[in-house]
Formats: structure tokens, sequence, C-alpha cells
């Protein structure tokens, strides 16, 4: 006779982790995509200024995000995910510059949403690999997808090209779609127990969360980053 546990198991195995993943966070995911400051930046509303802040916060985030990946090169959980085609911080610095000039360093300082969103990476991301996977794919694949949308809705408000999208550019990785679907098969694979995969999917929807706050920080100060 089948056990409740046993069945619980073989429905697991049936949907793959990477589904579970996508299905499981789905709400949080789509939160996030209400935010009024992303919406007024893609209807071309804001300055130059307001999308550079944009950048300012998430270049913080992959800063500490892809050093907590320079500690997991010898992980059987997080170093099938390390792919270099993928960092973004020389991408965020180099649109930094374009938008902000040599000086954009001395613009950047962490508003205290994006200070919780990193300090949570100082958290689970450096000891724990399958947080830092968790935290890796709310990213990279977000950047991979939707981020190819903001791209072009950039492109055709701002005027941008290159110069000021190197963060949506993904040169190395000419086919996303294929690149995606190896992922997902690596998350499929990822050597974790049932109990550590649910772990990994609430942490994910913590991301999701903390990405929803900085947001929401940016769009207290939104009328400062409104064209006039």
């Amino acid at each position: 006779m089948t056990t409740l546990n046993e069945a619980d198991a073989a429905d697991r195995r049936a949907v793959g982790f990477a589904e579970r993943i996508k299905t499981g966070t789905d709400a949080a995911h789509r939160e996030t995509e209400q935010s009024r400051f992303v919406g007024a930046l893609l209807a071309g509303e804001l300055t130059s200024d307001g999308y550079a802040e944009l950048l300012a916060q998430t270049y913080l985030v992959y800063r500490e995000l892809e050093d907590a990946g320079r500690t997991h090169t010898g992980s059987p959980v997080a170093s099938p995910f390390l792919h270099d085609e993928l960092l973004r911080v020389p991408s965020l610095e180099a649109d930094l510059e374009f938008l902000r000039g040599p000086s954009w360093r001395e613009t950047v300082s962490a508003l205290p949403a994006t200070t919780r969103y990193v300090e949570r990476l100082r958290e689970v991301a450096y000891e724990w690999p399958a947080g830092f996977v968790a935290h890796h794919y709310i990213r990279y694949m977000g950047d991979l997808s939707g981020g190819q949308i903001i791209r072009r809705m950039l492109e055709r408000a701002y005027g941008y090209t290159t110069d000021g999208l190197q963060f949506y550019i993904f040169d190395e990785i000419p086919k996303p779609k294929v690149f995606k679907d190896t992922y997902r098969a690596k998350l499929d694979a990822a050597p974790l127990s049932p109990e550590d995969q649910q772990r990994v999917i609430d942490e994910v929807n913590l991301a999701y969360r903390l990405n929803g706050d900085l947001f929401a920080a940016l769009e207290a100060d939104i009328d400062r980053y409104l064209a006039r």
C-alpha cells in the first residue's frame, strides 16, 4: 500500500523542482510586477536619473550576490549555476558611468530597502548554497525573461541603444530560451531534499518581497524623478 508520504514524494518527482518554484512563487512574482515606479519608467515618464537610481540600487544587490557566487565554485548545489556570461556588475558599472558620468560611484547610496536586501544576501547567500541559488534564480532568470521586454521598452521610451542598456544585454547568451531551459533542468537535478526544496521556494518568495520593497522605496520618492 502506498503511504501518503510516498504519494507526495511521487507527485514532487512528477512535477519538477523548477516548475514547483514557478508555481510556488507566482503570486509574489505578480505582485512585484505591479510597481508604479517601474510602470512610469517604462512609459517614459521618468528622467534618466530616475532610471539611473534604479540601476544604482540594483548594482548594490548584484555586487553582493556576485561576491557570494565566488565562494561557491566547489559547491555541488550552487556551482552548476555559476556562469561568467551572466555576471551583471560590469554592465551595471558601464550603464551608471554613461548615465551619471565618471564620478558615478559617489552618487550611489543604498536606500533602507536595499540595505535590507543586501543584509539578507549576507545572511544566506554565502553559507547556504541553496539560498544563493534562490536569489540567483530570481535575478538572472528575470533578466533573461522580463528583462528583455524591459530593454525593448526602454529603447522606445528613451532612445537608448547599447549605452544605458548594458545591464539587459547578454552578448554571450545568443539563445536565452535554450539557456533558461538548461537552467531549469539544473534546478530539477539539484541534489536537494524535499525539505531543502521548500526552503528554496520560501527564499524565492522572500526575494520577491525584498525586490518589491526596493521598488516601493523608489516609488515613495517618485516625484523627484518625474519628467516635467
